[in-house]
């Protein structure tokens, strides 16, 4: 499915199952960033040649591209270099108001991107840093979330959708109990925005947040989505320039956001290929995309399953482009370094969620990653030599 509109697909024999890391990116946006430096390169907002107007203009309509992709408003969107940078932001803000007795509320299964800066700023506050649990299948426990939630709880901070467990969670539900319990809630879109139509005004988040490179546009970029109120209550990450109104020996006063917490020279030109990756996906359909990788994933189950000693984490059938799993008997990095014999990619490690290996009795996983250019074939291609790995180790019964 649309795999010719990707060159590494077509230009080397690849079946590319590690899309959760990084997908690949399609012809139109490379294009559209060669182009854009070979015609229009200049930096932004201050000079008055055509060209820099031309690349100004571009930028700030790549801002109108992202908020009508989350249905709001461009000066609800704030660009920084990735999801990773997005969370931080936030998580230095609150590290000017937290005091001791105040408390973030983290679901165990984050990456540690939605992990380590809470954890961090709780120790240097001295707040209280707690998590919520899943269980064995991966779904969140909501009786140990309401459990954990409490009038103390300033923020809650999880992932749309599990880097590891392909599950969706109920972030409509865990946003309306914490606002109830007068919680502010920061969403982690790094997974969930690939695979899933986003409509940030429904659901209702305080904070949202993405990486370019997820999404098919270029590394270097990300996003972060706040209300206005939420956003206004972010002091400045960076100071430089483009983020002030006046500047004296005496004091400086700050822009308005978005521009007061984007410092320096922004990735321009990365955020002008996120459009084009954008308007790419857009026009194919959010919804056509979730399906076809949802019946993927709904193919690559029962296959796994029929593999003898397979674990799959989160064992249940309601994933979304993502399946981590571990054989057992079989170390994940053996099965991995075979299979990039094949000219397979996949992922071996711990994914950067340590936390929700460890809960579920793991230290590491194999995972299979779907992007829109998979297809069954890359599923036969990637179970023939899965059974041929585990024969040359000896451990196929």
């Amino acid at each position: 499915m649309f795999k010719s509109d990707f060159p590494l697909l077509t230009t080397q024999k690849t079946v590319y199952l590690d899309s959760a890391a990084s997908a690949q990116k399609p012809e139109i946006v490379l294009k559209t960033m060669d182009t854009f430096y070979r015609t229009s390169y200049a930096n932004i907002h201050r000079g008055q040649c055509e060209i820099a107007t031309r690349a100004t203009e571009a930028y700030e309509f790549a801002r109108q591209t992202v908020a009508g992709f989350l249905h709001t408003n461009a000066q609800n969107i704030v660009f920084t270099k990735g999801a990773t940078e997005s969370i931080n932001l936030v998580a230095s803000g609150y590290e000017h108001t937290l005091r001791p007795g105040d408390e973030i509320l983290v679901c165990i299964a984050e990456h540690h991107a939605d992990f380590v800066p809470w954890q961090q700023v709780c120790l240097r506050t001295g707040a209280k840093f707690l998590t919520f649990d899943v269980g064995d299948d991966g779904h969140i426990n909501m009786d140990d979330f309401r459990a954990k939630l409490s009038s103390r709880t300033r923020l809650v901070a999880m992932a749309q959708m599990s880097n590891v467990l392909g599950i969706v969670n109920p972030v409509d539900e865990i946003i309306h109990l914490a606002h109830k319990a007068g919680s502010r809630v920061l969403i982690d879109g790094a997974q969930g925005i690939a695979h899933l139509p986003v409509n940030v005004a429904d659901m209702g988040c305080d904070y949202y947040t993405f990486s370019g490179h997820k999404i098919y546009g270029p590394t270097g970029i990300g996003v972060l989505y706040g209300t206005t109120k939420a956003l206004n209550a972010i002091p400045p990450y960076q100071f430089g320039g483009d983020m002030i109104k006046t500047v004296s020996v005496a004091e400086t006063t700050f822009a308005d956001v978005p521009a007061r917490l984007e410092a320096g020279t922004p990735p321009f030109v990365e955020a002008i290929g996120m459009a084009a990756a954008i308007n790419y996906i857009s026009q194919i359909g959010m919804d056509k995309i979730a399906i076809h990788e949802k019946e993927l994933t709904q193919s690559l189950l029962p296959e796994l399953h029929a593999v003898p000693g397979m674990h799959i984490l989160g064992d249940t059938s309601d994933k979304q482009g993502i399946v981590a799993f571990h054989i057992a008997g079989v170390h994940p990095a053996d099965l991995a370094f075979i299979l990039a014999k094949e000219n397979i990619c996949v992922r071996v490690g711990h994914h950067c969620a340590m936390p929700i290996h460890h809960r579920l009795g793991y230290d590491v996983s194999l995972r299979v990653s779907f992007g829109l250019y998979n297809d069954a074939k890359d599923i036969d291609i990637f179970m023939q030599a899965l059974h041929k790995a585990l024969s040359l180790l000896g451990v196929e019964r």
